[in-house]
């Protein structure tokens, strides 16, 4: 059921990606309309659902243009926490209560399974909404934008991993089945694996 709910992205396009050896946001990915950088996929998947939409990217990285703000990381290689905080910020303070977090490695993404969240982030008012699969996917659930507070306060503490901001607040689990949709490419042969079959 679509919702009308009001939803930014957030898109961590920064990470080191020691499995991949390289950057992820600009590794090319064989998608349906052709060859194209997992972070314009994955930008024109969520934008068909979420605006503003934000990227965060590490110094320095370079980036393809996509319809998008670019928000750097203020430092390269601490993980997710902190990028995830400041996408929160930047959505928080362009009037969104909710953005949907989610990493570039997933060109395989749905609106379909952004709607299938949003619905209950909209009824149970959570400050955060997990799809669950056997395991949580902390970069593909819908998130307060305020919690930016709490990663800050978070990651003063030293903590740097999604676990301790979703154990900290009222977070929900939907159970969904394993899917494409929620697949991360960690791995050159991953990529292979997400690659369409071609004709001829």
């Amino acid at each position: 059921m679509t919702t009308t709910l009001p939803l930014a992205a957030v898109v961590l396009a920064g990470g080191a990606s020691r499995r991949m050896g390289r950057d992820k946001a600009t590794l090319v990915f064989d998608g349906p309309d052709g060859p194209t950088t997992m972070v314009e996929r994955v930008v024109s998947i969520v934008t068909a659902r979420c605006a503003p939409v934000f990227v965060i990217a590490a110094p320095g990285q370079a980036l393809p243009d996509v319809p998008a703000q670019i928000v750097r990381d203020e430092v390269r290689g601490v993980g997710p926490l902190l990028a995830t905080g400041r996408g929160l910020r930047e959505a928080a303070e362009a009037g969104l209560e909710h953005a949907f977090v989610c990493a570039v490695d997933m060109p395989e993404l749905t609106t379909d399974l952004i709607e299938t969240l949003t619905g209950p982030a909209e009824r149970l008012g959570a400050d955060v909404v997990l799809p669950w699969d056997g395991r949580d996917h902390y970069l593909a659930g819908i998130y307060r934008t305020a919690l930016f507070t709490t990663v800050a306060e978070l990651v003063a503490a030293g903590e740097r991993s999604m676990r301790a901001l979703v154990d900290s607040v009222d977070t929900q689990r939907i159970v969904m089945p394993e899917q494409r949709a929620l697949t991360n490419v960690n791995t050159a042969a991953d990529l292979e694996l997400e690659a369409p079959p071609r004709l001829g």
